[in-house]
């Protein structure tokens, strides 16, 4: 009888960028997790913590039909020097061909767009979690309001006579 190797454990997620407004602005209707392709100065920006969202989306090329984020604002990394990046340059995402495929019939429906959630790093790689969303009209985004600030006066009465009792 032979034994496997033990196995490695999973490797850790650490979690650099976090859109905070995604679900005030958004409905989002699924969710997928994709590779980043990156230059050396842009990975070591990232470990620094210089990065920001701006109008961060994700668009098809229609020639290629790759999916490329746009908008992602990694700041320069002053030791790269002349070798560094453009901080706001279109990035090349990575996914599986069936789920490149869905996402471009997706897309083609009117109002959907690519969002990103998330920016981490998984092992040591950088993934993105991108969220197939459609916007949210002022009506939507106050009956969320009021819907949330229901829950929480429910969740308080509730602890309040746990508490009491």
């Amino acid at each position: 009888m032979s034994r496997s190797a033990p196995r490695s454990p999973p490797p850790a997620i650490r979690e650099i960028l976090y859109h905070r407004r995604l679900r005030h602005d958004f409905e989002v209707l699924e969710r997928y997790e994709a590779g980043l392709v990156l230059q050396g100065s842009e990975v070591k920006s990232l470990r620094a913590g210089d990065v920001q969202w701006g109008d961060a989306h994700a668009r098809f090329d229609d020639e290629t039909r790759e999916l490329w984020l746009h908008g992602l604002h990694i700041g320069e990394y002053r030791q790269a020097g002349a070798f560094g990046h453009q901080p706001r340059q279109p990035r090349k995402l990575l996914l599986h061909r069936r789920e490149l495929d869905r996402l471009y019939g997706r897309l083609a429906g009117k109002g959907l767009t690519l969002v990103p959630e998330r920016l981490f790093w998984k092992g040591a790689h950088v993934k993105i979690d991108l969220c197939l969303c459609r916007g949210k009209t002022k009506g939507d985004k106050r009956r969320d309001l009021i819907a949330r600030a229901e829950r929480r006066d429910v969740e308080r009465e509730l602890a309040r006579r746990a508490k009491r009792g």
